[in-house]
């Protein structure tokens, strides 16, 4: 840490004391309890009105005695002291780190019923829709009990019941829906059209997820317009070429370069002079490497699956199919036309926003995961949040082996299989976390060749998620998941109602084995914290060879010998810190990553937050009517004359300055992306590429609200306003018939090849 390790080290005191302190308070509970313990259900609820004031907890091992009580009348559930440590820091603004099992979902619900106590309406962000609606309805008994709302919000919650649920003193829903809602919000003429209502608080399930996995990933409302699509022809030209011959990729996998003869093969096959002439350059050429990158980066049932006739992205951080996300629109085209399938339509991006700037609207933010240490920098650095250790609430008794090591993925593969068939054989339960779909796929049909039945869980049946996980503790089950499965899923020993719970345990608990290390060991560590929940026996083991990606990657710049025995295991201490090392190198290239995105992202956030205010002002007051008339007052006068009412030309003026505010901040989006795109080739010419994006960021913004306003004067001046209003369609100003939302994978920390080509991933090399 250098010259800064006295700061790191006062920032870890002021946790260690904070923890201390919320201990001292949570000590107490127990004896205040029974003060309350003998109160009917009604006597309760009231108490907690003595011990909240003027939106404050005044009175803390009181208040948390109170939910407790609560808590065990509603829901059958007392909480422990580790819980109620947890609730207390979550409601001081931390992130807190619990171990998987120690009851997160209970610990969420009695801190969002705090917050909502003290006035505060509250956003509990849920990893998906199942989880939303699971843990509204789970908790509901103990919101309701001091008359409290909650409800939840998910994909297939109707547009009207969104705006009844978002009234609710607490909501719970997925993040993505919560960002779809706030950009179609940003759409709408009229204020009655809001279908959300604002939160002062959310509180982040699984939170490295949400605010450092996924950060990055832009949420994208779009209308329709036709894109940039790959031809049949185009891709036909590229399907031939030949890597190391035709083209080259680079080191990290993420770029893909014509060489001369693939270049000249191309323009060959296209009946063109070159690719590099004016006319071409900015077309066919972007094509061309777009199905390059297609062809060459991007791996069918690794970064995408074919189902139902269309392309499903998987999410990399996941395994999970990535619901609603596509690549942007030449991207998905060309995978598209890749496979053979119908090519989809290209829209125009009329807003969007990415998930950290999304939570960074928020007053307070907090959260819970199983993993936060690991991502303690980050969120100090992005979010100004600090993390807070809960104890568990009984010792940990799952025995971490130390990794096996193989000299090539082979020799890995059929020591994974080895493994899980002879543990297999002694009844004790089984869950393999693999990197992709195909590597789950072929590791299930190599234990099925061996007699051995699997339930696997990958991208291509993940609405079956939380049945399969919870069953995966059951003895003699065998579970292959892709990534991390079934997160906000408990795995039970001896199955879901934990019938056989002595007998598994008696085996030593579930066997967690990785099939490869992951780029950062929080990822090691959510997989690890699988086995072992609330002091169950547990075993967690990793498998690594020197040919996988994280030792490629992080070792690139490292020689290692070592010789293998005759199955290709290498045990050397030597050899295992070498991998240690690899993944410490991938750790520190993501982190810088995502601090270099963030420059670029956040100049465009504090972009969205100016045309917010700008929309907020021109919905909210008559402000657009005021500068219409102050522009134009020959044709203000006329419309008064004709005796239309205010209202409506209050409404008439909105919707054209609206539109035209809209369509100037889409063109910024689309212009500013398109920059992005080639702001690395600044390089060349010796120039910093983050300081030129700002320079030409800043520039082009500069004159945004002043064009929005001009054009909507010309509009004012020639459309049509008469009693029903502006007739804007009739004039060509049209807002998108249909419109639909995705999230574009545009995060370089989602692993290799799902990233934009030529932007971010090529501005860090």
């Amino acid at each position: 840490m250098g010259k800064f390790d006295w700061f790191w080290k006062a920032m870890g005191s002021t946790a260690e004391r904070n923890n201390k302190k919320s201990k001292g308070i949570v000590a107490q509970v127990e004896g205040v309890a029974q003060k309350y313990a003998s109160l009917d259900d009604a006597a309760l609820a009231a108490a907690v009105r003595d011990v909240v004031r003027d939106g404050k907890i005044v009175d803390k091992p009181a208040f948390l005695a109170i939910l407790l009580e609560a808590s065990s009348r509603t829901i059958g559930m007392r909480p422990f002291n580790v819980q109620n440590q947890g609730v207390l820091r979550l409601l001081e603004g931390d992130v807190i780190h619990m171990a998987t099992g120690e009851g997160k979902t209970l610990v969420g619900a009695m801190a969002a019923t705090g917050f909502a106590l003290t006035g505060k309406r509250v956003h509990v962000i849920t990893v998906n829709n199942y989880l939303a609606d699971r843990d509204a309805e789970w908790m509901r008994p103990l919101v309701e009990f001091f008359g409290l709302s909650v409800a939840s919000v998910t994909e297939s919650t109707p547009r009207e019941k969104r705006r009844e649920n978002y009234l609710s003193d607490i909501v719970y829903a997925p993040v993505t829906e919560i960002g779809f809602d706030h950009l179609r919000d940003n759409q709408i003429t009229h204020r009655d059209q809001t279908v959300q209502t604002d939160a002062d608080v959310a509180l982040v399930d699984e939170a490295d997820s949400v605010l450092v996995d996924e950060a990055l990933v832009p949420l994208v409302l779009a209308g329709s317009q036709p894109g940039k699509q790959a031809t049949g022809e185009i891709t036909a030209a590229v399907s031939r070429l030949v890597e190391g011959k035709d083209y080259t990729i680079d080191a990290d996998r993420r770029n893909a370069f014509l060489t001369d003869e693939g270049a000249a093969k191309v323009e060959k096959a296209l009946g063109i002079d070159s690719l590099y002439s004016d006319e071409n350059i900015g077309t066919i050429l972007v094509r061309v490497n777009l199905a390059l990158h297609a062809k060459a980066l991007l791996t069918r049932d690794v970064h995408y699956i074919v189902r139902d006739g269309k392309i499903d992205l998987v999410d990399a951080s996941k395994g999970r199919v990535a619901d609603l996300q596509r690549w942007p629109d030449g991207l998905q085209a060309a995978v598209e036309a890749k496979e053979g399938l119908d090519v989809s339509d290209g829209g125009r991006i009329l807003d969007s926003i990415t998930l950290q700037a999304l939570m960074r609207r928020y007053p307070l933010v907090c959260g819970m995961t199983g993993t936060a240490v690991e991502a303690t920098d980050q969120l100090r650095q992005f979010y100004d949040l600090h993390v807070s250790v809960i104890d568990r609430d009984k010792p940990l008794k799952r025995f971490d082996e130390a990794d096996r090591i193989y000299a090539t993925v082979e020799e890995k593969f059929a020591a994974i299989v080895d493994e899980i068939e002879f543990v297999h054989k002694s009844g004790q339960p089984v869950l393999v976390g693999t990197h992709d779909v195909a590597e789950s796929e072929a590791l299930a049909a190599a234990l099925e060749s061996r007699d051995i039945k699997v339930s696997v869980l990958n991208a291509k049946n993940d609405a079956e998620e939380a049945r399969i996980v919870a069953e995966a503790g059951d003895i003699g089950r065998v579970t292959v998941s892709t990534q991390m499965a079934g997160r906000g899923t408990d795995i039970r020993l001896g199955g879901a109602d934990e019938s056989d719970y002595e007998a598994v345990a008696e085996l030593g608990g579930l066997a967690v084995i990785g099939t490869s290390r992951y780029r950062t060991s929080r990822l090691d560590n959510q997989l690890r914290g699988r086995a072992g929940r609330q002091g169950d026996p547990g075993l967690s083991l990793f498998f690594v060879s020197l040919e996988d990606d994280i030792v490629t990657t992080g070792g690139a710049d490292v020689s290692v010998t070592a010789r293998p025995d005759e199955t290709g295991r290498i045990d050397s201490k030597r050899v295992q810190d070498f991998v240690e090392h690899c993944q410490r190198v991938t750790e520190g290239q993501l982190l810088e990553i995502h601090a270099q995105t963030w420059k670029y992202n956040q100049l465009l956030a504090d972009h969205r937050e100016i045309v917010d205010k700008r929309r907020a002002q021109l919905l909210d007051t008559d402000q657009a009517w005021k500068e219409l008339e102050q522009r134009a007052p020959e044709r203000a006068a006329a419309l008064i004359d004709d005796q239309i009412d205010r209202d409506t030309l209050d409404q008439a003026a909105r919707e054209i300055m609206l539109f035209h505010l809209d369509d100037e901040w889409s063109e910024h989006l689309a212009h500013m992306d398109d920059v992005r795109e080639s702001i690395h080739l600044r390089a060349i010419a010796r120039e910093t590429p983050i300081v030129e994006f700002h320079r030409i960021a800043v520039r082009e913004f500069k004159d945004l609200a002043n064009r929005a306003v001009d054009r909507a004067v010309e509009t004012f001046l020639d459309v049509k306003i008469d009693h029903d209003g502006a007739h804007l369609e009739d004039a060509g100003w049209k807002r998108p018939s249909a419109t639909w939302t995705y999230m574009v994978s545009d995060n370089p920390l989602a692993g290799q090849g799902n990233s934009v080509i030529s932007g971010i991933a090529s501005i860090f090399r």
